[in-house]
Order: structure tokens, then sequence, then C-alpha cells
């Protein structure tokens, strides 16, 4: 059978660049199509993240003009990973296959022919893997590289050099809608489902028009909840911590207790300052890392939706 494909492209503010990668989706489309990889009535979904710009009108433009476009739009900004996730949810159950990739044309869409192919081979998951990183600069990819390698020595099942660039079967996505958290990190998450997975590696280009909307705090935070989200092991280092801080208090204690006995006590300040404030810095990064996980539950807690869609296109997938 031929599977029916849609690509799921979230954006937020991108009126620059979606006129232009447009069409690369497109074209990529119509060759897949062309070659019987993928069915007639494969499209392409825009997931609008709330943009304040022009985003949702050119989709809307885009939709009048081809029936391969379509497009939804969330009631407001919700983040890059909840933006996905309601795509992909919105057309599991209208397609056998989805690729995910951003709009800012960094991703090579060329690598999608070789997702399909292992798809039919039998995979149910492809990530799309960075072969090089030589467009990066030399902050982003030497930080980039220790979050994978952190994440990993974390116990975190993620793929290295991966983000969200990839393919899933709707047997994934059917089973991954049983995965209510509200704190997301997707990368992290497929690998949770299971199922048979491969990898096709490619070469990440540099943006094609506009401006990254993922500043250098966003991009810590998304790796704060990668580690937090799928790991308990900071939780476990405060406990190592704790112990190791005791177990050098009590050693102190002997240690002036045996001097006090000697007669060879000494009053010092700067000894004092320096154990108070190595203790209460201790302290303070626990608590921090501790109330990074009970405000995580916190959210979790209330069940609030990750998302609403308050418009679609005219051709949306039903």
């Amino acid at each position: 059978m031929i599977p029916k494909l849609v690509i799921v492209v979230p954006c937020y503010c991108e009126e620059k660049v979606i006129p232009i990668t447009a069409p690369l989706f497109k074209e990529e489309l119509d060759l897949l199509k062309e070659k019987g990889l993928i069915s007639e009535d494969s499209r392409i979904l825009f997931v609008d993240d709330g943009s304040t710009d022009n985003t949702w009108h050119i989709i809307e433009e885009l939709s009048q003009q081809s029936d391969n476009y379509s497009g939804i739009r969330l009631s407001r900004n919700r983040g890059h990973q909840n933006a996905l996730l309601a795509g992909l949810m919105e057309v599991r159950s209208v397609c056998d296959i989805t690729i995910s990739i951003d709009c800012d044309g960094q991703d090579d869409v060329t690598a999608m022919e070789q997702m399909v192919l292992a798809y039919k081979q039998g995979y149910e998951v492809v990530y799309g893997v960075r072969s090089k990183r030589k467009k990066d600069t030399f902050l982003k990819r030497i930080t980039a590289e220790l979050f994978y390698k952190l994440l990993l020595a974390m116990g975190a099942e993620v793929v290295f050099n991966h983000a969200d660039y990839r393919l899933v079967s709707s047997v994934v996505l059917n089973e991954f809608a049983g995965f209510e958290e509200v704190n997301l990190f997707l990368r992290g998450m497929f690998p949770l489902v299971g199922f048979s997975s491969s990898k096709v590696y490619y070469e990440r280009r540099e943006r094609i028009a506009g401006e990254s909307h993922y500043s250098l705090s966003k991009m810590f935070g998304l790796a704060f909840d990668g580690i937090t989200s799928l790991s308990v092991k900071p939780i476990r280092i405060i406990t190592v911590m704790g112990l190791s801080v005791a177990f050098l208090s009590f050693a102190m204690l002997i240690y002036s207790l045996i001097r006090y006995f000697m007669g060879a006590t000494i009053t010092g300040w700067a000894s004092t300052v320096t154990i108070i404030c190595f203790v209460s810095g201790i302290h303070l990064i626990s608590l921090g890392v501790i109330g990074e996980y009970i405000g995580k539950i916190y959210m979790e807690t209330k069940r609030r939706p990750r998302y609403i869609i308050s418009r679609k296109t005219d051709n949306a997938l039903d």
C-alpha cells in the first residue's frame, strides 16, 4: 500500500521565510508522488503558533492557491514543542506517516525520500540526524554537543544530534497520544514509545531568511526541560552531594574535637565563613533543583490543555 504523508511544519512569525520554503516542501512532496513513494493525497500542514505577524495570512493564501497546503492556528503562542504536537495529533488519524520539519529551510528536504524508504523497509520512526555542524557558531556547536552528552549521561534516551526532523508512523502517533504530560521534550519522548527506528544523516544549512526566534535563554530552557522531564538523576546527585557534605562536616567535627583536646584550638574567621558559604551554596542549588521538579509536578496536576486550535484553513485535514 502506498502511504499517505503529511509534512507538519510548526512556525512562529515566519512571514519572511514561508514564501520561500513552502515551494521547496511542495517540490519535494511532488517528487515523492512522482516516484510512487507516497499517495497523491499527501499534504503539507502548517501550524501557526500564535504568530503576531502575517504568517497566518500567508498560510491561508497558500491553502487557496493549492490543496497541497493546509494550516491550523493556535489560539496563542504555546512554544515550538506544543505547536509541533498539535500538528501531529491533528493528522494522526488521517495519514499513514508524518514528517516534522522546521520552516526555516535549514533541514535538508531531500532527506525525506530516505526517510520514506526506511519506513517502507519496516521502520516506524526515522530520525533525521545532523552529520555536521559546520554552519553553527563555535559556542552553539559546543553547547549543543555537551547538552546531548549530558542528557545521555543523565539516563535520557535521546538520539545524538537529532532535533525534531523525523518521520513517525500513525501507529506510533496513536500510542504517543497516551503521553499526556504538559512539560514536553519530544526528541526525548519518542524513543520512549519504542517500535523499530532508524536514522537518516543530513547536513544542516544556514537559515534561508528571517531571524531565529530561539534565543539562548530559550535553548537553555529547552535543555533544562529535557533533563528534568526525562531523568531524576539531578535529585540523586543532590543526595550524593548532601551525603558528601555531611561526611566532610563529620570529619571536620572529629578534627576540631581532637585539636580542642590537644589544646591547639585556634579561633578563625576565614574557615568559619568558608564552610558556611559552601554549605549555604549547596543548599540553595539543591532547593532550586527540587523546586523545578515541584513546579513541573504542579503544572502537571492542573491538567490544562497543551494547546487550543482557534482557526483552520478551509481545506484543513479532516
